[in-house]
């Protein structure tokens, strides 16, 4: 789909979504532009997504469309072909910034370049966005690891705890992914916010470049924050893995106690069931009386012992 948005008369802004090979093909004999096809805008290497030539910026972002549910689409390209009076967009998905960004467009007359720093400006917010989504659930995560309250429910409920913990560790994992691909973004935008200031020195207006610094600096703060994210995610994850070997040795020394505490009982309780001649207990009247007494009395003395130790 090929969408033309026009300042004073002339247009400034072609946007493809989805185009099909017929679509770029136009667009390039009729706006007489090199617009790269989905396959080379998906090169992943910074010679390719980053094009200066003949006053023609040629830029690739890795863009993930984000649903309201939550989950996020496959990476897709984000093509952009600006000229000093023409700027072409195009995309292979639905990316919900894109409406608003029309109508900010449609408030009064603006420039190409203007229109690409509309642009940029809403996917550093949006990145923003993401990321304070990420840390309010890296720290609702954290209080669930690590909360008194929690800590005292893994004493009383080890199946809620294990399956807690599982949905945890599943939890810090999509987080991990979704910032991943927010970790894409901000990496290209971080080279190609100064690539453009500096190739575009000599015809970008004085208002266009000052947005570019902001730009830049905005982009390398929210790496720094992803940086300290992703710290903060492989923390949590090694607390969770922290605390599944916590529960799975807990297990194993409460079968391990109970092996032990098992031996003494079973060996009285052989020892009398044997049932020979010359036995003395077998005569007694109070022989079984004494077993059980034997039995129970090997049974309490390890138990007092691993209690005094600790163990239990």
């Amino acid at each position: 789909m090929l969408t033309e948005h026009k300042s004073d008369g002339k247009t400034v802004w072609v946007d493809l979504c989805e185009p099909t090979e017929a679509e770029l093909a136009r667009a390039c004999d009729d706006y007489g532009l090199d617009i790269p096809p989905r396959a080379e805008l998906e090169e992943i290497e910074f010679s390719s997504r980053l094009q200066y030539e003949d006053e023609v910026f040629t830029i690739s972002l890795p863009v993930t469309p984000h649903a309201k549910n939550g989950d996020d689409g496959v990476t897709s390209p984000l093509g952009f072909i600006l000229t000093k009076d023409l700027l072409v967009t195009v995309r292979f998905a639905h990316l919900h910034t894109f409406p608003a960004i029309i109508k900010r467009v449609e408030r009064r007359p603006r420039s190409a370049p203007d229109i690409f720093m509309v642009i940029v400006e809403a996917l550093v917010d949006y990145g923003a966005d993401r990321l304070e989504e990420l840390r309010a659930e890296a720290l609702a995560v954290s209080n669930r690891i690590f909360h008194k309250q929690m800590q005292a429910r893994r004493q009383t409920n080890v199946k809620r705890t294990n399956r807690m913990l599982r949905d945890t560790l599943v939890e810090i994992g999509d987080m991990g992914e979704r910032l991943s691909y927010i970790r894409d973004t901000l990496l290209v935008m971080q080279r190609a916010v100064p690539f453009v200031a500096e190739h575009g020195n000599g015809w970008l207006g004085d208002t266009v470049k000052a947005r570019l610094k902001m730009a830049g600096s905005d982009v390398q703060s929210l790496n720094d924050y992803e940086v300290h994210l992703t710290d903060k995610l492989q923390f949590l994850l090694d607390a969770a893995l922290g605390f599944i070997n916590t529960e799975q040795n807990d297990l194993f020394k409460v079968l391990t106690i109970a092996s032990v505490v098992g031996i003494p009982p079973t060996f009285v309780a052989s020892m009398y069931g044997m049932n020979f001649h010359n036995m003395p207990e077998l005569s007694w009247a109070f022989g079984y009386q004494w077993g059980l007494f034997l039995i129970l009395l090997s049974t309490v003395i390890p138990i007092i012992w691993f209690k005094l130790r600790g163990w239990w």
